[in-house]
């Protein structure tokens, strides 16, 4: 009797699996990801190409105004809801503050939210527009 045997071994690769868990982590990290959220300000323009991670958002406007990821507050009560908020986060490492100061907002406003970052050991970056 003449049997053949047609057992071959196939060299391919199937890419679906892998197309499936890279869709899957796409979608983890849109969900993860933190959205930030800025005001239609007029920012001051810039060169600094810097690009940080957000961990919190304070806003101020020209009027001396002051909001935190949103949350619209007194100057008294700033450095407290900064102090609450970077407790929720946690264990991030190296967190940061995203001053966004409207263009012709009074600096003392700004170097107000820069001291609260210092004495918490907190880094601070200025918002800015690239220079067209």
């Amino acid at each position: 009797m003449g049997l053949k045997s047609r057992n071959k071994v196939s060299a391919e690769f199937s890419m679906s699996s892998l197309t499936d868990i890279i869709f899957l982590l796409l979608i983890f990290f849109m969900l993860t990801s933190a959205l930030v959220k800025i005001d239609d300000f007029d920012l001051p323009e810039s060169d600094s190409r810097t690009v940080a991670d957000t961990s919190l958002l304070v806003s101020i406007r020209k009027d001396g105004r002051h909001s935190v990821n949103g949350k619209e507050l007194p100057v008294s009560q700033l450095r407290s809801e900064i102090e609450r908020t970077m407790g929720e986060i946690g264990g991030k490492s190296g967190p940061t503050i995203t001053i966004v100061a409207e263009t012709g907002t009074s600096f003392d406003y700004v170097v107000g939210v820069m001291d609260i970052a210092a004495r918490l050991k907190l880094r601070a970056i200025i918002a800015t527009k690239p220079r067209t």
